[in-house]
């Protein structure tokens, strides 16, 4: 993933952070913010067990390619 994808992921699990706090319904988030509801639940569980940082990107999945 590129690392202007991986920020615009990562502003979306932020956006859902602050409707999780608010009490909105997971379906509805994956709706708008046009996700997989699966994707919300996880980032939802996420928040859970460690609030919105939980949520932040943890850095690049793999080392690039050289």
């Amino acid at each position: 993933m590129t690392a202007e994808r991986q920020q615009f992921r990562e502003e979306l699990r932020l956006q859902a952070a602050e409707r999780f706090a608010r009490g909105e319904a997971s379906s509805l988030i994956a709706k708008e913010l046009r996700v997989s509801l699966r994707s919300v639940q996880r980032w939802r569980q996420a928040w859970d067990e460690g609030g919105p940082g939980a949520l932040r990107s943890q850095g690049p999945a793999s080392l690039p390619r050289l």
